[in-house]
């Protein structure tokens, strides 16, 4: 069923409610921007005007503005710290989702079986399994289960690993190893292309909502470092927290990319994990601005040199203008602290609801940040088929755990589990169609003599 199925009440949907979405200060902050005839940075190589090419990498001085922020009044790392980031650190793009396709396109390899194998966190974000696609990776991916609150299964990721390598060693030979068909000779061809590649959302994850520990973060970067891998993080909720006060800046776990700085000591290392973060969730979708964030200038220098970049320069040169100001300015901390207020009173509802109004034995956490919860009905209930006859009968659309599958390595999540979402919808539509789900729920207990 897809999100924009006709619907009264519509739990797909992965957005802001449109009275959220913050219009005034976004016309403010562009305002503030265009007005003037020049800004002294117009014919800076590095920055240029708002309105014409930008620079490869995008405007230093929004790459410096979120640096400051990041390092500052997000996650308050101190002067000195390893874990801080630099301008040149990062590479300017139009959004996570396009951001994932570019890094997959120029650190990956594998339609002549250079990068071996993708692995990929389920469930996982619905729309993923096609940036994967459109790279070569038909065929070529693996689901990797979470395990527990904070976890993966690591056994099995570890397993799999061994057994690609040695499948490696065994057809040498008859794998090409040659990275020259991506490298352009006329340019410095010290191109980093990795044997394996891991997407995940380690905060308040898409669809799960689950957080990784610290422990898991290392551990996965252990790994990465022992195979040459990639693990390309979606950094996009963590700072949608609703256990911290709301009337700060909260202060998300510390990223994978920032463990990965700090603890590597080669100066030649290109690093093992890339942080791909956005604004859509915490100013505005429309805007499709976002970034990249590297262990240092080689991986986001790379980035920035693909193709498209070198063309037209950075993808969204006026809206990540917009952004840095509203950042500059300090904007974000109200949008923020208005997001968290209005997200944290609906995931107290939804909860409440569905302890409420659905089986007992129904299986759910309380949503700590981010926009999701992941719903497990008790055994002997249909989840898909539930959902459809909601849908048919009170036109409530929920998104099946079908839809968070891996392609080729589905584990079934549709029987039994659902996503839902608290970003657009509002307090009384939750609370009805948790309500209208129960009653469905409740028939079709009746129906096949299920405990309710």
């Amino acid at each position: 069923m897809s999100m924009d199925a006709p619907a009264l009440i519509n739990f797909f949907k992965g957005h802001p409610s449109y009275r959220l979405l913050p219009n005034a200060a976004v016309v403010k902050a562009t305002t503030e921007l265009l007005t003037p005839t020049e800004r002294d940075y117009d014919s800076e190589t590095i920055n240029r005007h708002p309105l014409t090419y930008g620079s490869d990498e995008g405007a230093f001085w929004v790459r410096d503005t979120i640096c400051q922020f990041n390092n500052g009044k997000a996650f308050k790392f101190p002067n000195g710290s390893p874990y801080r980031s630099k301008p040149e650190y990062l590479n300017l793009n139009s959004g996570a989702s396009y951001g994932v396709l570019s890094i997959l396109l120029q650190t990956t390899l594998p339609h002549t079986g250079y990068t071996r194998q993708a692995f990929i966190i389920s469930p996982t974000y619905f729309l993923i399994n096609d940036c994967f696609i459109d790279a070569g990776f038909g065929g070529k991916l693996t689901a990797v289960s979470e395990e527990g609150e904070d976890s993966i299964d690591f056994d099995f990721l570890e397993e799999r690993l061994a057994h690609f390598e040695s499948e490696a060693r065994r057809n040498d030979g008859d794998v090409g190893n040659d990275t020259s068909c991506v490298t352009n000779p006329t340019k410095n061809p010290n191109k980093k292309v990795y044997r394996y590649v891991l997407y995940c959302v380690p905060t308040y994850a898409n669809p799960s909502g689950m957080s990784f520990s610290l422990e898991t973060k290392k551990k996965l970067l252990d790994l990465a470092r022992k195979y040459d891998m990639l693990i390309i993080a979606d950094d996009v909720y963590d700072l949608l927290n609703y256990e911290q006060p709301l009337d700060t800046i909260p202060t998300p776990p510390m990223r994978i990319v920032h463990l990965d700085r700090s603890t590597n000591t080669d100066s030649e290392s290109f690093g093992n994990s890339i942080s791909n973060a956005t604004f859509s969730k915490i100013i505005a979708p429309g805007l499709r601005f976002g970034y990249h964030e590297t262990i240092n200038s080689k991986l986001a220098h790379q980035l920035s040199e693909g193709g498209a970049n070198t063309s037209g320069g950075t993808p969204s040169q006026l809206n990540s203008m917009i952004v840095g100001t509203l950042l500059k300015e300090g904007t974000i901390s109200e949008i923020l602290y208005t997001l968290r207020s209005v997200y944290k009173v609906r995931a107290t509802i939804l909860y409440d609801s569905i302890k409420k109004f659905l089986p007992r034995a129904t299986k759910c956490e309380m949503i700590k940040g981010g926009y999701f919860v992941w719903v497990t009905l008790p055994e002997g209930y249909d989840a898909a088929e539930i959902g459809n006859i909601l849908n048919k009968k009170h036109q409530v659309v929920m998104a099946n755990g079908s839809n968070f599958e891996v392609i080729g390595d589905e584990k079934n999540w549709g029987q039994s589990s659902v996503r839902l979402s608290i970003s657009f919808l509002e307090v009384s539509q939750i609370v009805d169609g948790i309500q209208l789900w129960g009653e469905v729920c409740k028939d079709f207990a009746q129906l096949h003599v299920l405990t309710f």
